[in-house]
């Protein structure tokens, strides 16, 4: 068992839980390298008909754990290899994906939730990408992925300025598929779910292949975009900075450096 991580299997539903609320549900190594394993093994269970991702509590996921004081000291490119597995699983599998997101969905948290084929937004969740905040680029394949739903500008809103993007915001530009009222969230998410589960899996694995053809045919080289780019950004003094202030809750003060 991976602690801050639940995983279940009901009625052909593999519902993967983030189970760190105090944490917003914020990734920890074990957590991420599990959560990969789970998607990944899903392809070969028949009794597994969708996976399904969702955080407990207030939040879907704030991202990579940053807290303490060394944070920049120990987060390294192996967390940037970590996320790029999960979009991997996720993209890769023959099967649905759903992200259930009933919170803030930052960082590699949303990287994760977008990924996904089908993503159910409560109206009071939220998607970030704030990776600038700290002095670091995209990754998880949100430089793909968030460009292909909802165009160069209002990606580069996001990435660029961190601003949080809300959920009826990120509905209306298609960013996510679905968009429930908080006190019908949990029903439309099993409902879709049933759906989902009771339907035709050949069909299913077919046309997500054909789409993410057609709309993600260059995830990988950007992937391994955000890969280079990221392990030099995590050199510099500007990501250290910012990584110290994010655990010490002030403004970073970025140099270039």
């Amino acid at each position: 068992m991976t602690e801050g991580l639940r995983v279940e299997l009901d009625a052909g539903a593999l519902w993967i839980t983030f189970d760190r609320p105090e944490r917003l549900n914020a990734f920890t190594g074990e957590m991420a390298d599990r959560v990969a394993e789970e998607i990944e093994e899903a392809a070969a269970r028949d009794e597994v008909r969708v996976v399904v991702m969702r955080g407990a509590g207030g939040a879907f996921s704030a991202g990579a754990d940053l807290s303490g004081a060394d944070a920049h000291e120990n987060f390294d490119v192996s967390a940037l290899d970590r996320a790029n597995r999960i979009v991997r699983a996720i993209t890769t599998l023959p099967k649905p994906c759903v992200a259930a997101v009933n919170g803030v969905a930052a960082g590699v948290g949303c990287s994760t939730a977008l990924a996904c084929d089908l993503v159910v937004a409560a109206e009071s969740a939220s998607f970030l990408l704030a990776f600038a905040r700290i002095g670091l680029m995209p990754d998880g394949g949100a430089s793909a992925t968030v460009a292909a739903s909802i165009g160069r500008a209002r990606a580069m809103r996001m990435a660029l300025l961190g601003e949080a993007m809300p959920a009826k915001e990120a509905y209306d530009a298609g960013l996510v598929s679905h968009l429930a009222a908080d006190a019908e969230f949990d029903e439309r998410v099993a409902k879709l779910v049933r759906r989902l589960a009771s339907g035709p899996p050949l069909a299913y694995a077919a046309t997500k292949k054909a789409v993410n053809a057609a709309t993600l045919d260059r995830l990988e080289e950007a992937l391994e975009r955000e890969r280079s780019g990221q392990t030099v950004l995590l050199r510099t003094a500007d990501a250290a900075e910012g990584m110290r202030a994010f655990s010490e809750k002030r403004r970073p003060a970025f140099r270039g450096e």
